[in-house]
């Protein structure tokens, strides 16, 4: 029976710990909430330990309890046998009632054993968080956590000098970071959060505080630790941010070094190149800057290079203007080159420029010097330090001061000193403080001005002006004649009374009020009126009704009067012819006078009126018979081009095949025929447009001219002619002449008619130039010939009519050619000069301005 009780225990036991053996090795799980604390058995173990120990309980008591029977049977037999079960059965419940009871302690202090072990456990746990927390919330760190989307959570701050805030706005990095540290710090947090990339930077605040950032992501939770660096690891963020500066400086340096158009170089201790920028590359002729560092291309001379090297230190740069060879082009270049322990750098500008402004400048200094030097007026200028720099002819023989002495440079007090000495300047009271005052000129910003009477009576009006960049110019003004001019002018006034009162056109001066301040006694007698009529002070409209008498109009001294005492801001003058009832014709003008004043003037006009009208009725009559005149060139010129267009036109179907063979002779006549005929035909059509011209019917017909075209045309169309006489024709013209609005007709007759006389005056074997420009809008050309040329007696005749000029040409003609093209030109506005000399040639220049096409406006 014991031996079954072990089992049952130790099965239990097998049983408690199975339950609590782990799934996979090394891996414990408690089953049905059991625990098992301390290597203690579990509590299933238990229970089946205390039943199987009340179970043997009550098997051993029924044979104790049997032995007793026994004996009480023997003995008295006083129990029966279901009695001694139930009593067996009472006392097993009571026994196992009992050890349930000892289990019951004996687990509670267990459990209270295992609840003292927890406390203690989470009292650690919640010191350690409390250190953990501390050392956290240290005054040199702050820690932000993301989880999810939820709120960050802040714990810790950072140094109040930093800057950064202590509440929310802590987020807002812009707020207290730089911008460049606030949107790297965001882009990166940005990759933490969403593909959790771990970061460590370092960032800078706006006061100049270094703090470092680690963001890093665990247990599903993204977190940010900003630290205070101090000593030496702030000192090595700021070298590193230092760092980032000087690369991007260097890196920015270069870009500009490679933007601008200067050759820069830098070169090692050995004096190798180890970088050029693009403009060294392109100076040198190299497709790339590298392939100019690689193939050692040198800029500059090797002359210039061991001069640079030997005199170029790290105190004392090489500073020098330098000739080299660039696009094979000899140019200047002012150097620099700066030598460091690591070898040397260099850049080059190119003063060529520079070198011809200046030696313009010189020239034009000279030139002013020169200008200034013939000037009647004395100029002398001085320099920032008050010295002479300048004198003219004028001011020496104004002064009459020793060359010499000028020649010194003096001083500008030294200056007046001397002509003081020689009393040549005014007399004056306190002689320093007119020289301060004189003097004054160098801090004025003004010209100042002032008269000097000279002890030998000449007056000077003296100007000094102060110049910018230091210095003065004086000049001095005689004004001796000018003061004897308004002495004269005074005079003058008198005689011109005088004059005024013997003149033969009659003049009377009003003032703004209309009353008459003169007249002189032309003006009475043309208007018969007496002296006490126009006495002084009377008023324009009686004098008015004085002379109704002679001209008696109500648009006569009515309009007078309203333009003399008109009250308009801007005075008008007036002009006219008016006749009086005794057959007088007077000129009248009306000219406004400074002072307000207002002159009538009145011309007699009666001869030359009538001398007009008779020349008018003689001009009529001349102007009748030049309409005849061209009428009758008109009627015969279209009478001649018909039957001379018969005979061109037959003349060139008797030379067609199809008529039949002509001989020798008859082929000769009809080439005379043909070309008698076409030039008789060119007559006719010269004096038709010559006629047309004159008669101011002939029309201009513009439409866009492309002028490469028209070349074209025209010397196609005079090419048999410069066959004919046995020159070349060369043309002078850019590539793009562009067009012109013009009449393409008449332009390319211009065009013809010069080759054509360029062609008939120059030497066989010879050629005639056509030279072609824009310029801005107007179209100019030139026809220029080696010929015999035309004397200056003639050069004035060359564009009249029939003027034929020398007989040296291979071809006589009408001499209307020259007189057509300037009748053209003018019609197009333009000009047209001749330039010639007797065995040079001629050479004939045309101007053709282009017009605006009227552009016609849509009705709306």
């Amino acid at each position: 029976m014991s031996e079954m009780m072990h089992s049952l225990v130790e099965q239990a036991e097998d049983g408690a710990y199975a339950a609590s053996c782990p799934l996979y090795p090394g891996e414990r799980k408690p089953v049905g909430g059991s625990k098992t604390i301390a290597g203690k058995p579990g509590i299933l173990a238990r229970v089946v330990r205390i039943f199987a120990a009340g179970t043997a309980i009550v098997l051993v008591a029924p044979p104790v309890f049997a032995q007793v029977d026994t004996a009480a049977v023997a003995s008295a037999h006083l129990f029966t046998s279901s009695q001694v079960v139930g009593l067996s059965v009472v006392i097993g419940v009571i026994s196992a009632a009992l050890l349930s009871t000892l289990w019951v302690v004996r687990q509670r202090g267990n459990l209270e054993s295992e609840s003292r072990e927890i406390r203690s456990a989470l009292s650690d746990a919640q010191q350690r968080i409390s250190q953990y927390q501390a050392l956290i919330a240290d005054k040199n760190r702050r820690i932000v956590i993301w989880d999810g989307n939820e709120r960050p959570e802040l714990i810790g701050q950072l140094p109040a000098e930093t800057g950064a805030p202590q509440d929310s706005e802590f987020l807002a990095f812009g707020l207290w970071l730089k911008s460049r540290s606030a949107s790297e710090l965001e882009r990166a947090i940005d990759r933490l959060r969403g593909s959790a990339q771990s970061f460590d930077m370092v960032v800078e605040t706006h006061r100049e505080e270094i703090l470092e950032a680690q963001g890093r992501v665990s247990g599903g939770r993204a977190f940010v630790r900003f630290v205070a660096l101090n000593n030496l690891r702030a000192e090595l963020a700021e070298l590193k941010i230092e760092r980032d500066r000087l690369l991007s400086s260097i890196s920015a340096f270069q870009s500009m070094l490679d933007a601008i158009d200067l050759p820069a170089w830098q070169r090692d201790s050995d004096g190798r190149l180890t970088w050029v920028n693009h403009a060294y590359g392109e100076a040198v002729e190299a497709s790339t800057p590298a392939q100019a560092v690689d193939e050692g291309r040198e800029f500059l001379t090797t002359v210039a290079r061991e001069r640079i090297r030997a005199t170029a230190t790290t105190e004392s740069p090489f500073h020098d203007k330098i000739s080299t060879v660039v696009r094979g082009n000899r140019t200047f270049f002012d150097v620099v080159d700066v030598k460091v322990p690591s070898g040397s750098a260099g850049i080059a500008v190119d003063v060529s420029g520079i070198e011809a402004v200046r030696a313009e400048l010189e020239r034009t200094l000279k030139s002013h010097a020169e200008t200034l030097d013939h000037l009647a007026t004395p100029v002398a200028i001085f320099d920032g330090d008050r010295r002479l720099q300048f004198y003219n002819q004028a001011f020496v023989s104004l002064w009459e001061l020793d060359i010499a002495f000028l020649e010194s440079r003096p001083d500008n007090a030294e200056l007046l000193e001397r002509l003081r000495a020689a009393k040549k300047l005014p007399d004056q009271l306190n002689w320093k403080s007119w020289k301060e005052a004189a003097l004054s000129v160098y801090r004025a910003l003004d010209t100042q001005s002032d008269l000097w009477h000279l002890p030998n009576g000449q007056t000077l009006r003296v100007f000094a002006t102060a110049h910018p960049q230091g210095g003065a110019t004086w000049v001095f003004e005689n004004l001796t004649e000018q003061v004897d001019l308004e002495t004269r002018y005074n005079t003058l006034l008198k005689v011109q009374g005088e004059t005024i009162d013997h003149l033969s056109e009659g003049v009377a001066v009003f003032g703004p009020d209309g009353r008459i301040r003169l007249s002189n006694p032309a003006f009475r007698a043309l208007w018969g009126i007496t002296e006490a009529d126009a006495k002084p002070g009377t008023h324009i409209r009686a004098l008015g009704d004085a002379c109704s008498q002679s001209y008696d109009r109500p648009d006569g001294w009515r309009t007078f009067a309203e333009l003399i005492t008109s009250f308009d801001d801007e005075r008008r003058s007036s002009q006219g012819t008016l006749e009086l009832f005794s057959g007088l014709v007077l000129d009248y003008a009306v000219i406004p006078l400074p002072n307000a004043q207002t002159m009538l003037t009145f011309v007699n006009m009666t001869d030359s009126v009538r001398a007009e009208r008779a020349l008018t009725e003689k001009n009529e009559a001349l102007r009748k018979a030049d309409e005849l005149k061209n009428d009758f060139v008109q009627h015969v010129s279209y009478e001649l081009r018909s039957p001379l267009t018969n005979i061109i036109g037959f003349t060139d179907l008797l030379r067609t095949p199809g008529l039949g063979p002509l001989n020798d002779r008859q082929a000769e006549y009809i080439d005379h025929i043909s070309t008698s005929s076409s030039v008789l035909l060119t007559l006719v059509n010269d004096i038709l447009d010559l006629a047309t011209v004159d008669a101011g019917i002939m029309h201009l017909n513009y439409s866009p001219i492309d002028l490469g075209d028209l070349l074209d045309d025209v010397s196609m169309q005079i090419a048999d002619r410069l066959q004919e006489s046995g020159v070349t024709l060369e043309i002078t013209a850019p590539a793009h002449l562009g067009s012109i609005i013009a009449d393409p007709q008449r332009l390319k007759q211009i065009l013809v008619k010069l080759l054509s006389n360029a062609a008939n005056f120059s030497p066989e074997g010879s050629s005639i130039a056509l030279e072609c420009q824009r310029d801005g809008t107007d179209f100019v050309f030139s026809v220029s010939d080696r010929g015999p040329g035309i004397s200056q007696d003639m050069i004035a005749n060359v564009f009249d009519r029939f003027a034929t000029g020398a007989k040296t040409g291979k071809r006589g003609g009408a001499g209307l050619g020259l007189s057509i093209v300037d009748s053209f030109v003018s019609l197009h506005h333009g000009t047209v000069t001749i330039d010639s000399q007797p065995g040079k040639g001629t050479v004939v220049t045309c101007r053709i301005p282009s017009v605006d096409l009227p552009t016609s406006v849509a009705a709306e």
